[in-house]
């Protein structure tokens, strides 16, 4: 949504986000500013009711303006702040920890860490891309040593895609 909504009218994701809709004045006496706030929490409240589950619908169809139903939404997917720092905290000891498992595949291990970080990304934690791919070199077992020795002497691993990473490791 964090995307869908800027890209399909940024004033309506402005709603979502801020809409704090407070019309005091009956219907007959509305500016036209209120009418287009109206207007754009009432698109904001289609939008969000059309991307939900019926269970979802359901825990957010009495709210009056999108932005509670925003809010209600990302605390139950999200949870208080105490829970978000709590649930970055799990994931970056994951991350932190993150070594590539006996019999795993390249693939798989790429599949772990990509959610790993999507995790932490989708709470507001991101880590620069030469970290990452540092850290996937790192995670790799010593039979590993001598492709990773390549990899890093032969590329920039500033500047070295995770994409490029594995297609190179993949191909050990």
């Amino acid at each position: 949504m964090e995307y869908f909504l800027p890209g399909f009218d940024f004033q309506i994701w402005s709603i979502v986000e801020e809409g704090h809709l407070v019309i005091l004045n009956n219907r007959d006496n509305w500016t036209e500013d209120d009418k287009k706030k109206i207007s754009l929490n009432c698109k904001a409240k289609s939008k969000l009711c059309c991307a939900l589950s019926k269970k979802e619908f359901n825990r957010v169809s009495s709210c009056k303006s999108a932005m509670e139903m925003w809010e209600k939404l990302r605390i139950t997917y999200e949870g208080t702040d105490k829970v978000k720092k709590t649930k970055i905290d799990i994931l970056v000891t994951q991350y932190e920890r993150f070594q590539m498992q006996s019999g795993e595949t390249i693939t798989q291990m790429f599949s772990r860490f990509t959610d790993i970080t999507n995790g932490l990304a989708g709470l507001g934690k991101k880590y620069e891309m030469g970290d990452m791919v540092r850290k996937i070199l790192r995670s790799l077992p010593s039979s590993w040593t001598p492709k990773v020795t390549a990899v890093e002497e032969a590329n920039d691993l500033k500047r070295m895609s995770l994409e490029k990473l594995i297609g190179s490791l993949m191909a050990h």
